[in-house]
C-alpha cells in the first residue's frame, strides 16, 4: 500500500509543479484562460501540501508494515525455540 501512496504523491507533486509553472507563463494572463495567476499558484500550493501529506501517510504505512513483519518474525522464532 505504501508504494501506491508514493505514486499518488508523485503524481500530485507533478500536477503541483505544472500548476505553478502555468502561473508564471503567459497562459494564465490570456483572455478566456481558466483563472488568473494567483489561482494557479494557490492550486499548485494546495496540491503540493496534499502530496506531502500523502507521502507522509506512505512513509508511516511502510514503517508500520515493517514493524508488524518484524514482530511476526519474532513471535515465530519464539515459538520454534522451545521445541
Amino acid at each position: 500500500m505504501g508504494r501506491n501512496l508514493y505514486i499518488l504523491a508523485a503524481t500530485l507533486g507533478l500536477f503541483a509543479l505544472v500548476s505553478c509553472g502555468l502561473a508564471y507563463t503567459n497562459v494564465a494572463q490570456q483572455p478566456g484562460s481558466p483563472g488568473d495567476a494567483s489561482l494557479w499558484r494557490t492550486t499548485g500550493l494546495c496540491l503540493f501540501v496534499l502530496a506531502l501529506l500523502i507521502a507522509l501517510a506512505g512513509i508511516l504505512s511502510s514503517l508500520f508494515e515493517q514493524a508488524e513483519r518484524r514482530a511476526e518474525d519474532a513471535r515465530r522464532r519464539g515459538r520454534q525455540r522451545p521445541n
